[in-house]
This record gives structure tokens, C-alpha cells and sequence, in this order.
């Protein structure tokens, strides 16, 4: 499922956007400030944010350059904003799309997905990873185990990708730490594990009883199809 940020001042909008994202299957996560959002792009990790411009404490293009000095996370811009050079000039400072108010649902959640295969990595839309019974959608961030869908946060989602895309080889945390959080000298192989824990618990195993994600020690971690004898790895 698709995890939004939609970041709306106007309560009544904020609600009926939510409903309505909500409606289209995505997860959503709406705030009221500038504030708010900053907190939430951290906590919440989000696949998309949607963001207003007219935010009580700070103008939405001051967030906008606030989330693009840390993250690469995809924005929406939403506003009844609609001069040309404005729109140019959001674009120019990394919005990845814009909407002008009013649109409906169905219209937000298809740039939505317009603006996830743009930023999906190369060759991503024919590359659906089928490992054992899980199923991972690098263009609609979709996960399913045994038919059943997996949902994940922005980095665990990255991560699970990471390894899907990879099954059966031993990756190195200093890799992954690369590849997924863009932290090429490593000292911080504690995030991966974290969230590694988390994967594992959202995938119904654990370090002690691994199925899909299982550690190498001193090396790194690997994903494989469990043995449908045992339950384990093949």
C-alpha cells in the first residue's frame, strides 16, 4: 500500500482528501503545519507527500526545501496556487508534480502513482521480485506474502526491495546502508538491524526462527524462498 503525507491546512479539505486517498487504497498520514510535516517525513517515512503551500507557521516552499535537503521523498504540491512561474519555480526546486485546488481524489491518488513510476528505480516497471510466496511491486510499493498484503514503511519497503532484488546473495550492511539510506561509509549498522526487526516481524518471523530474511554473521543478511518441507530456507 501506498504510505502518504498529506500536509493541508484547511481541515475540511484535510478530511475529505484523507477519506477519499483512503478510499483509493492508500495508507495516510495528515498534518495541519509545516511543523507537523517535518516531524512526520522522519517518523512516518512516507512513499509521497502531498503538500499544501498556504501552512499557518511556514510557506510549503520553505518545507519543500527542508525535505529536499534530507530526503528524496516524492512531492505533490496541492494549491489553489496557479501562476506559472510558481509552478515552474516548485518544479525547478524539486517538486515532483503539481495540483491545482480543486481536484478530486481519483485525480491526486493517479499523480500519485504518475509520480511512483517516474521515481521508481530504472527497469522497475517490469520487474515485479517473486521470492517463495512474497510478491514485491517496486511501481505501486506493494507488498504480499502468501496472498496476503505486507503493509511497510518507506525505508522497510526499500529494504526488503534491496534484498528481493538480490535474493539468494549475502549483502553487507555497509551495502545496504549504501544502497537504501545513501550512507556509503557505513558506522551505522545498527539502523539496518533495527529495521531489519521490524521487516521481520511485519514478514510473521524472527532472527531465532527465520523463514525469508536470515543473517549471515560477520557478513550480512540474505533473503530466500523458505523449503515448503520445512518452513525454512530452501
Amino acid at each position: 500500500m501506498v504510505r502518504i503525507l498529506v500536509v493541508e491546512d484547511d481541515l475540511a479539505i484535510r478530511t475529505t482528501l484523507t477519506r477519499g486517498l483512503t478510499d483509493h487504497g492508500a495508507v495516510v498520514t495528515a498534518v495541519g503545519t509545516a511543523v507537523e510535516a517535518i516531524r512526520s517525513v522522519g517518523a512516518e517515512q512516507p512513499d509521497v507527500i502531498m503538500l499544501d503551500l498556504g501552512l499557518p507557521d511556514l510557506d510549503g516552499a520553505d518545507v519543500l526545501a527542508l525535505v529536499r535537503s534530507s530526503s528524496d521523498v516524492p512531492v505533490v504540491v496541492a494549491t489553489a496556487r496557479d501562476d506559472e512561474r510558481e509552478i515552474v519555480r516548485l518544479l525547478d526546486a524539486g517538486a515532483d508534480d503539481y495540483l491545482v485546488k480543486p481536484f478530486s481524489a481519483a485525480q491526486a491518488m493517479a499523480r500519485v502513482r504518475a509520480v511512483l513510476r517516474r521515481t521508481a528505480p530504472a527497469g522497475a516497471a517490469d520487474r515485479t521480485v517473486r521470492v517463495g510466496g512474497l510478491v514485491v511491486d517496486p511501481v505501486s510499493r506493494e507488498v504480499a506474502l502468501d496472498g496476503r498484503a505486507v503493509a511497510l514503511n518507506r525505508k522497510e519497503f526499500d529494504l526488503l526491495l534491496a534484498l528481493a532484488t538480490r535474493a539468494g546473495e549475502v549483502v553487507s550492511k555497509r551495502e545496504l546502508l549504501a544502497d537504501v539510506w545513501q550512507m556509503p561509509w557505513g558506522g551505522a549498522d545498527r539502523t539496518v538491524d533495527v529495521h531489519l526487526s521490524w521487516l521481520r516481524r511485519k514478514l510473521g518471523e524472527s532472527a531465532a526462527d527465520p523463514r525469508y530474511l536470515h543473517s549471515v554473521r560477520g557478513v550480512g543478511v540474505k533473503l530466500v524462498a523458505p523449503d515448503p518441507a520445512t518452513g525454512g530456507a530452501a
